[in-house]
């Protein structure tokens, strides 16, 4: 034995045979999706095949919660998990809408002995699937959506297996958010330009001031019952407002 033995070994060492550590590999992994969730243009898809990849899985998938409250299949490595899903949110119950419910992880070990929810196990067993993990993807402030795991075999997910999926999920749930953040801010700059067009055609047309142009797009707004920015793209668009 060297003088160096196993519990000395630090991170980027190998074993005394020469073989990287396993915890390395995955420390690399992540670092290199860190830097694939930053360029990516479809989050929810790198985030299901790097679980794919990693993860004893066999499908994956993400359900992001959507503008009016509803959960959204996002990405799906397979059509199944897919309709596992919708057959959770049609019914309003099944592991995914506790775990978005509770912002908790859930566990269902095997399908074929699940009584929770029989019915959505049923179907679910019916389609090959026998165990299935459920990760909510959560920042300080909500949960944006749920990464779920599903594998053809009964009890697949251990402890190491929770612990990864919580990590990816934290990358996920931190690049989901962001990108929102960077949508709703460039839609807001957009519909600051539209208002200011259709208020500067406003004061043309009728020889009003500033205040008194955005007071007639907000009545509009209001009466219609209409966003402000779609009401002044419409006046852009048309030179009419809305009847």
């Amino acid at each position: 034995m060297s003088a160096m033995d196993h519990g000395d070994l630090q991170p980027g060492d190998t074993d005394p045979g020469g073989a990287p550590r396993a915890g390395d590999d995955i420390v690399v992994r992540f670092a290199q999706l860190a830097l694939e969730l930053h360029g990516s243009d479809s989050i929810e898809e790198t985030v299901v095949q790097f679980a794919l990849q990693t993860l004893h899985c066999s499908h994956a998938g993400v359900a992001l919660v959507g503008e009016q409250g509803q959960p959204e299949v996002s990405a799906v490595t397979s059509p199944i998990v897919a309709e596992a899903f919708r057959a959770q949110w049609t019914a309003a119950d099944g592991p995914l809408v506790e775990s978005l419910r509770n912002h908790a992880t859930v566990l269902v070990a095997d399908t074929a002995t699940e009584q929770r929810w029989p019915d959505w196990a049923a179907k679910v067993h019916a389609a090959g699937v026998r165990s299935v993990l459920d990760v909510p993807l959560s920042t300080i402030a909500e949960t944006v959506g749920v990464l779920g795991l599903y594998s053809l075999t009964p009890e697949t997910f251990g402890p190491d297996d929770e612990a990864i999926a919580h990590l990816l999920a934290m990358y996920a749930s931190v690049a989901v958010a962001t990108a929102r953040n960077e949508r709703n801010l460039i839609s807001a700059v957009d519909a600051r330009t539209l208002v200011g067009q259709a208020t500067g055609i406003l004061m043309e047309r009728y020889g009003i001031d500033e205040d008194r142009a955005f007071a007639v797009l907000k009545h509009y707004s209001q009466h219609t019952n209409t966003k402000l920015r779609d009401v002044a793209q419409q006046l852009i668009d048309t030179r009419h407002l809305p009847d």
